[in-house]
């Protein structure tokens, strides 16, 4: 009897409402490794799936789950029902791209009055610019 209740039945709840699983796993499942098979079962036919490990989110009882953790230790005694499923919900959020916070696109390198320097040395002088009321 044990064994059963070291299995816990979880499906995880993608934004569109549809669900993958239900699937058993055993509670000390890393919430790392749940993230692993929800990238392995991902609906081909879906748009904006996640890529990695890494643009997937877990939220369960509220709390966004961390990877390291277990599933034992992320149950929630007022939701966790003992032979019931646990829906969790899967958010997929891609990392930012380094220079998504800049407005423009800048090539590998910009030649200033006949002189070609790189693309971060350029930003760099822009900035400097900038912050001295000059742009």
């Amino acid at each position: 009897m044990a064994g059963v209740q070291d299995q816990l039945e979880i499906k995880f709840r993608l934004t569109d409402g549809s669900d993958i699983g239900p699937k058993s796993f055993p509670a000390a499942t890393s919430i790392g490794t749940l993230k692993e098979s929800i990238l392995a079962q991902w609906p081909k036919e879906k748009e904006n799936g996640p890529r990695t490990m890494k643009d997937v989110k877990l939220i369960s009882a509220g709390r966004i789950l961390e990877n390291n953790r277990t599933v034992a230790e992320c149950r929630s005694p007022l939701c966790d029902i003992p032979g019931g499923v646990t829906t969790m919900h899967v958010v997929v959020q891609p990392p930012l791209e380094k220079e998504a916070n800049y407005m423009f696109s800048v090539p590998a390198q910009v030649v200033v009055r006949g002189v070609k320097i790189g693309k971060y040395e350029f930003l760099k002088k822009c900035a400097d610019l900038s912050s001295k009321g000059c742009l």
